[in-house]
């Protein structure tokens, strides 16, 4: 989910970061009962292109009663993602939005100078058994936009473009490629795109960004000569012209990238910035508790709770961490 439960003690600094290419193996990460598969950042590389923040949620199976209950917590200087494959998650924040997203949906989050969200299942969902399964991830969003007014799109699935033909269905969630653009409104230039490809299908990477990226989410594909099964995360060279083809059992993959940003992030607990200096006012700001005038609100109708910042809880890492 959205929320980071810690801070990270897995810094990637200097040359460690593979600026030419990688290959990333997710690591687990427990949200407080629900596991995700964390690929970004890594010890390898913090970002691809603009995208700074990837998890993997599920597939995992709710008994009645059972389900994800992110209680309402701050993000700064990023935009969220959300986009599920099976179930649905029940957003709220503190612009005063109640959405519920399904698969094939957009939920984009802007968060810039603050905002606070809770991610649930609830109502009548959690009254059954169900399934969960999607990718969540952030955006850095450029230094000039870091401190702009937070704002929240849902894009319903009809209206994502859907690219047909040659064993493969390409839906278009985010930025441009392909000769498509894809109507949610994004800070910087990107692509993020949901691909699902026939046994033997080819596909080749858009050659309009500057960093791209694939992550196997089911079913395998080959890239010159070599496999790469669900959990993995491939990053290439720019200007590389890169195709891969789905293995015998077919593949689903998400391609990410966009233009690189002016320098690298701060990221500490939810919140991601340029400098030390924003971290600190926002983190100042949420410990301080004041929802009725002070930078953060609660969500209305999810406003008798909230995660604490981390250094409030045992152990947690109380500075800011900068990846090279």
């Amino acid at each position: 989910m959205s929320w980071n439960p810690a801070l990270d003690p897995d810094c990637p600094k200097g040359d460690a970061v593979d600026a030419i290419e990688t290959l990333i193996v997710p690591r687990a990460r427990d949200l407080g009962g629900f596991e995700v598969r964390r690929a970004l950042p890594a010890p390898q590389r913090q970002m691809v292109g603009p995208f700074i923040f990837f998890d993997q949620m599920g597939p995992a199976e709710f008994l009645t009663g059972q389900g994800i209950d992110v209680r309402p917590h701050p993000h700064i200087g990023l935009a969220t993602v959300t986009y599920l494959m099976k179930g649905r998650i029940h957003h709220r924040d503190s612009l005063g939005t109640d959405q519920w997203i399904e698969p094939g949906e957009v939920n984009l989050m802007t968060a810039g100078w603050g905002i606070t969200h809770s991610e649930r299942v609830d109502g009548a969902t959690r009254e059954k058994p169900h399934s969960l399964f999607g990718i969540q991830t952030w955006l850095a969003l450029p230094e000039k936009e870091e401190e702009t007014e937070a704002a929240f799109v849902h894009a319903p699935k009809s209206d994502l473009p859907l690219l047909e033909g040659e064993g493969k269905q390409v839906r278009l969630i985010l930025g441009d490629a392909w000769g498509e653009t894809a109507p949610v409104p994004v800070a910087s230039e990107m692509v993020y795109a949901d691909a699902l490809l026939e046994a033997g299908a080819a596909i080749p990477l858009p050659d309009n960004h500057e960093d791209r990226g694939v992550y196997v989410l089911e079913g395998a594909v080959e890239i010159a000569g070599q496999v790469f099964e669900p959990g993995r995360m491939m990053v290439f060279r720019p200007g590389d012209r890169i195709s891969m083809r789905a293995g015998d059992r077919g593949a689903r993959i998400l391609i990410l990238g966009g233009a690189t940003l002016s320098g690298p992030r701060y990221i500490w607990w939810n919140f991601v910035a340029s400098s030390r200096e924003k971290i600190d006012a926002a983190k100042e700001a949420w410990r301080a508790g004041d929802w009725s005038h002070g930078r953060f609100r609660l969500p209305e109708g999810d406003d008798q709770d909230f995660i604490p910042a981390p250094e409030d809880i045992p152990g947690a890492r109380p500075r800011p961490v900068r990846y090279p």
